[in-house]
């Protein structure tokens, strides 16, 4: 995992109140618009996202470099594949 304070550059991606599968299907579908090596916040308040979020990324090769939990819910950072 990286320094999160680095991640400055990372698009914030808000999918509170979104149920499983939700979560994955539409993090999948931003990261697909983006540059390869580019960074995501993913934050979410599905419990699940805290199994399916690692699951996709290493399922579709991205890098999951931060997983915190925050107030009532959780956040992730993405680097898509290059």
């Amino acid at each position: 995992m990286t320094d999160i304070a680095a991640q400055d550059d990372a698009e914030v991606y808000d999918l509170r109140g979104l149920k499983c599968p939700l979560p994955v299907m539409k993090a999948r579908k931003r990261l697909s618009t983006m540059r390869g090596g580019a960074a995501l916040w993913v934050e979410t308040t599905d419990p699940l996202a805290v199994i399916d979020i690692p699951h996709f990324c290493n399922e579709d090769g991205h890098a999951l470099e931060a997983s915190e939990r925050v107030e009532n819910g959780h956040r992730f950072l993405i680097r898509k594949k290059t």
